[in-house]
């Protein structure tokens, strides 16, 4: 690193001091606060995002500007790799420690050593290229200035604004151009219209749904909202959706709506709850419109209840369409499985393992799931939440397609096979997406003959009960990879297992947080009230074996 990109990062860090005491860490969500707090946050990403580029022999990176869920004056900053999946977790330490950095000299000698160390080359003509992007939040394009700035301090590296986007758009924009495909924000659309309208023609005649075509969404005043009628306006127009929360009516952005309170408080968002919405097919995106979760009024006297159909049910309904093309095809090479994490409710684990489906458990955290479902031919997760995807490996796709060159066009083995290539073209494969989520669903539940009702009857939730437990040192709980079971201290687990004895379909388990001194205990059973007995006997135990702060 010369003295010129030195002096450009040194001049450039002093428009944007770290705010005193700000401390910082990114995770999967990236880095999320404060929006008043984060520009030299997100200047500083710039910079990393910039140096990823580099290192990757100028393949593309973006960078998406949002705090997904969060409340509307919060904002953050992610950023994805050329794949369109989330940072390499091999660079997070180094987001941490430039984020962190309490002075632009601190900043220039982390930067420096960490270019020597990953041998990134600079100076000598390489390009870097960085796309920017931003959900609907007022502080975004300011905050995305910032940005710009960082990306460009860097030698040879240019930052390309693509305006407002949906993350989800922006993990899949940056995939497709990485892969050699059309990638912009219209292509979205298209590729979405071309194999939502594909899997439609292939529905079997015979199947007709019982319930109103009609969906009312949810679009948590957000920039999913928006982007869902520019579909709809421009590429599917036979799609009857009717979108509230726009955002235009003065709503504010996940107050009161959007697929994290739905899905938390179990009952209507704002703008939901009236008489002739009893019984409609009603769906809610969260902020960013990467979670996706279903629910319905069953009657007038439900008040604002909801019958709730979240991630869970979502990968269960996922699983059994693709498992349905899968035996057509009867060929018994392919791999298909679930990732889970163990916060899945049990019943529907149960009903995935009913249908002969290989179900594994990952690390809460939507990378690890992610991580696993790419060691499938076809991998699907979904964390409760609405947040997840289906992953299509690339030989299994090269493999469907030549498959079908030898059937016969119209035979119930080449709809198969063209179901499945058209589904991996619907999903996107970078990152979970509530729009292309909802595009799958609706015309599974059409090829299906379903409503709503009859898909919310695949299982019944067991009831569940979630407890925080405060202690002096959440590191002394160690649990294995799935997070099921306890390795440390030493005689917790068969203490829990102990207590799950004592209940019908009990289950129970603990892992610390990530952020805080907290143990969390999950805890379900065939009533409320004994998922609440047990969750408390658990936290107690928690309690004697590690104390309380």
């Amino acid at each position: 690193m010369d003295e010129t990109q030195i002096a450009s990062i040194l001049k450039s860090s002093d428009l944007f001091p770290l705010p005193q005491s700000l401390k910082l860490s990114y995770g999967t969500a990236g880095f999320r606060g404060d929006a008043t707090l984060l520009y030299s946050t997100v200047f500083r990403v710039g910079i990393l995002s910039a140096l990823r580029s580099l290192k990757l022999k100028s393949q593309t990176i973006g960078l998406m500007i949002t705090a997904s869920h969060n409340k509307v004056s919060d904002n953050g900053i992610k950023v994805a790799d050329p794949s369109g999946e989330m940072l390499s977790q091999e660079w997070e330490p180094f987001a941490d420690q430039i984020a962190n950095a309490s002075s632009p000299q601190e900043l220039v000698s982390l930067i420096r050593e960490f270019i020597e160390r990953e041998e990134i080359s600079m100076g000598g003509g390489e390009e870097g290229e960085v796309w920017l992007g931003r959900d609907t939040r007022p502080s975004g394009e300011a905050l995305l200035r910032a940005a710009e700035t960082g990306v460009s301090s860097v030698s040879g590296c240019v930052a390309v604004d693509k305006g407002v986007l949906t993350t989800p758009q922006q993990h899949w924009m940056v995939r497709a151009k990485n892969r050699g495909f059309k990638s912009t924000e219209e292509d979205y659309f298209e590729s979405l219209t071309a194999s939502f309208k594909c899997l439609v023609d292939l529905i079997p005649f015979n199947k007709s749904s019982s319930s109103s075509s009609k969906l009312v969404l949810d679009g948590a005043n957000g920039v999913g909202g928006e982007k869902m009628e520019e579909l709809v306006r421009g590429y599917l127009g036979n799609l009857d959706v009717e979108v509230r929360n726009t955002g235009r009516e003065g709503g504010v952005l996940n107050e009161g709506v959007g697929a994290d309170f739905v899905q938390k408080e179990k009952v209507v968002p704002l703008g939901f709850g009236l008489k002739d919405d009893v019984g409609v097919r009603c769906a809610s995106f969260d902020g960013d419109a990467d979670r996706l979760v279903y629910f319905y009024v069953s009657s007038e006297s439900s008040g604002d209840k909801i019958e709730l159909l979240d991630g869970d049910k979502i990968l269960s309904l996922f699983a059994l369409f693709i498992k349905e093309q899968l035996n057509i095809l009867d060929d018994g090479k392919e791999r298909l499985g679930v990732v889970q994490t163990a916060y899945a409710n049990g019943a529907s684990t149960d009903y995935l393992k009913g249908l002969g489906l290989d179900v594994v458990f990952a690390k809460t955290g939507v990378k690890h799931l992610h991580e696993k479902a790419a060691e499938f031919d076809i991998g699907i997760y979904f964390e409760a939440n609405g947040h997840g995807t289906i992953l299509f490996s690339q030989d299994f796709v090269s493999l469907l397609v030549d498959k079908r060159k030898g059937l016969s066009e119209g035979s119930d083995e080449y709809n198969a096979v063209s179901r499945l290539v058209a589904v991996s073209n619907l999903i996107n494969q970078a990152v979970g997406d509530a729009i292309s989520g909802l595009l799958l669903v609706e015309v599974i539940l059409q090829h299906m003959g379903w409503s709503v009702q009859r898909w919310n009857e695949l299982y019944k939730d067991l009831p569940s009960r979630q407890v925080k437990v405060e202690v002096p040192d959440r590191t002394a709980v160690v649990t294995t990879r799935g997070e099921t079971e306890a390795l440390k201290p030493l005689g917790i687990q068969e203490a829990i297992d102990g207590e799950i004895k004592k209940y019908q379909r009990g289950r129970a388990f603990i892992r610390p947080s990530g952020t805080e001194d907290v143990v969390r205990v999950y805890a379900e059973a065939t009533t409320q009230e004994d998922a609440d007995s047990l969750g408390d006997s658990v936290a107690q135990l928690v309690k004697s074996f590690l104390g309380s702060s």
